[in-house]
C-alpha cells in the first residue's frame, strides 16, 4: 500500500508540478478540469447514480465548464458568488454534521446530486482564478489545507483523547483539530516572517489578511482551517451514507479524486470571498 501511494503521488507530482508553475494559466486549468470531471464521476457514483449516469454526469460538468472558460467566465470577477457559496458552505456544514448520516440519505437524490456537482465547479473556478490572482496566492491555500491535515493527524495521533465526530470519522479528535489550527497559525507566522525578510513576495493569502489587520487575519484563518475539516467531514458523510471506504480507486493507494480534494473543496471559495471583499 505505501509503495502504490507514493508511486501514485509521484506520478503525480510529474505532471501537477510543471503545469502549476507554466507561465500561462491553460494547462493548469486542462489538468484540474479533467480532475474535477473525475471528481463529478465519483460525486455521482455515492450519490446512487449508475455507471452511465455516473460518467455523464462527470462529462457534463467537464463540458459545462470548458464552455464556461472558452466564454470568459474564468477572467470575470466572481464576488458576489464566492460570498453566497461561503454561505452555503458553512450552512451545509451546520445541518449536516448535526443531523448525521441517516438524515443525508433522506434527502432527494436530484438535490444531493446537482448541488454536490455546483460546489465541485465552484471550487474548480476558485482553483483557477487563484492560480491567476498569483503562485503564491494559491500556494498559501492550498499549503494551508495541507499543514491543517498534517498537523491535525499527528496531534491526534499524539495527544487525540476526545472524538470530534465518532459517527463520521472515528479517528479525528478534537486535539487534532487544535493541534491543525496550530499548524496553521504557525505556517502563517513563517511565511509573514519570510515576507518582511525579503524572501518570498507578498502575494500570498496570509499577507492580504495580516494587512487588513490581526483582529481580521486570525478569525478568517481558524475559519478557513475549520471548514478544512469540515469538508473532510462531509465528504465522510457522505461515503458512510453510501457504505463505501473511498470515493473510488483512481488514485491507486489514495482513493478517489475527491478523497485528496475534499477539504479544499470550501476552503477556495471562502478564500477567494476574502480576498475578493
Amino acid at each position: 500500500m505505501l509503495k502504490q501511494r507514493i508511486i501514485t503521488a509521484l506520478l503525480l507530482l510529474a505532471v501537477f508540478l510543471p503545469v502549476l508553475f507554466y507561465p500561462s494559466i491553460e494547462p493548469f486549468g486542462a489538468f484540474t478540469l479533467v480532475l474535477i470531471a473525475a471528481a463529478g464521476w465519483e460525486w455521482a457514483r455515492i450519490n446512487g447514480c449508475g455507471p452511465t449516469r455516473s460518467v455523464a454526469a462527470g462529462l457534463a460538468l467537464a463540458v459545462a465548464l470548458l464552455v464556461f472558460w472558452l466564454l470568459g467566465g474564468v477572467e470575470r470577477s466572481w464576488r458576489e458568488l464566492w460570498a453566497a457559496v461561503a454561505v452555503v458552505w458553512v450552512v451545509l456544514a451546520a445541518i449536516m454534521l448535526r443531523r448525521g448520516v441517516e438524515a443525508y440519505g433522506r434527502r432527494p437524490q436530484l438535490l444531493r446530486l446537482w448541488l454536490g456537482l455546483l460546489l465541485i465547479a465552484c471550487a474548480w473556478l476558485a482553483l483557477v482564478q487563484a492560480r491567476i490572482l498569483g503562485l503564491g496566492f494559491l500556494l498559501s491555500v492550498l499549503l494551508l489545507v495541507w499543514m491543517a491535515d498534517i498537523a491535525a493527524y499527528f496531534g491526534g495521533k499524539r495527544f487525540g483523547r476526545r472524538k470530534l465526530a465518532p459517527a463520521i470519522s472515528p479517528g479525528k479528535s478534537w486535539e487534532g483539530a487544535v493541534s491543525g489550527l496550530i499548524g496553521v497559525f504557525v505556517l502563517a507566522g513563517v511565511w509573514l516572517w519570510l515576507t518582511r525578510a525579503g524572501w518570498t513576495s507578498p502575494d500570498h493569502l496570509y499577507a492580504y489578511l495580516w494587512h487588513l489587520g490581526p483582529w481580521v487575519a486570525v478569525p478568517a484563518l481558524a475559519g478557513l482551517c475549520a471548514m478544512s475539516v469540515c469538508g473532510d467531514l462531509i465528504e465522510s458523510l457522505v461515503k458512510r451514507a453510501a457504505g463505501v471506504k473511498d470515493s473510488s480507486q483512481l488514485l491507486p493507494g489514495h482513493g478517489g479524486v475527491l478523497d485528496r480534494v475534499d477539504a479544499l473543496l470550501p476552503v477556495l471559495p471562502l478564500a477567494m470571498m476574502l480576498v475578493t471583499f
